[in-house]
């Protein structure tokens, strides 16, 4: 489920350019384990040309990466994914993919600083992937939100279970998401938007 642009970089489209209505840009970071689909979701939600650091993987990450249950995967995100998808006319969301493999952690503090929130990306077949990825949100406190990629023939779980797993509070949105699907992304950012408004808005309970 790996999105890959092979078009030459010739610079910046008349569509890359920000819409001039737009009164506000947020930065919005995609996480997850290594391969539940980061970069898929980028290229298929972004609505300019997404930059993608995807390189083909060597016998360097033999022993390293665990490749348990995604055999067949051949590339992986070494630095970034970054694309744009404007909400409506005045908001705009940057898109910040971030690599999955543990070594390459370290590029997190970066992708992490400004991110209003966060998009878990879940895999039901490898779910002990996410469960470190979702202790350093909690730990950075970045809100975030969990979407389960749809991947065919992945086990399906209750909410109920998969929020028990993750010891996650109920008030953390878990949904499913099919990364390959435009509309699908869309509505996985929209819910962490919804989701960061309530938190916005939420009373503090008396001390």
């Amino acid at each position: 489920m790996d999105y890959k642009t092979s078009d030459p970089y010739t610079g910046p489209r008349r569509e890359d350019i920000l819409p001039a209505t737009a009164a506000a840009a947020v930065k919005v970071v995609i996480v997850g384990g290594f391969g539940v689909g980061k970069t898929t979701l980028v290229g298929s939600v972004s609505e300019i040309r997404p930059l993608t650091t995807e390189e083909t993987m060597t016998q360097a990450g033999v022993g390293v990466d665990d490749i348990a249950g995604i055999e067949q995967k051949i590339e992986t995100t070494v630095a970034m994914d970054f694309g744009r998808i404007s909400i409506n006319e005045q908001l705009v969301l940057y898109l910040f993919g971030t690599p999955g493999q543990e070594r390459f952690w370290f590029l997190w503090d970066g992708l992490f600083e400004g991110a209003l929130g966060a998009v878990v990306l879940l895999d039901t077949r490898r779910l002990e992937v996410s469960y470190e990825v979702v202790g350093i949100l909690e730990e950075r406190g970045v809100p975030f939100v969990v979407a389960v990629n749809a991947f065919p023939g992945a086990p399906v779980h209750p909410v109920s279970e998969l929020r028990a797993a993750m010891d996650l509070p109920e008030s953390v949105p878990i949904f499913t998401c099919d990364a390959r699907d435009r509309a699908s992304c869309r509505d996985a950012l929209m819910t962490l938007m919804r989701y960061l408004y309530s938190l916005a808005h939420t009373t503090p309970e008396p001390q």
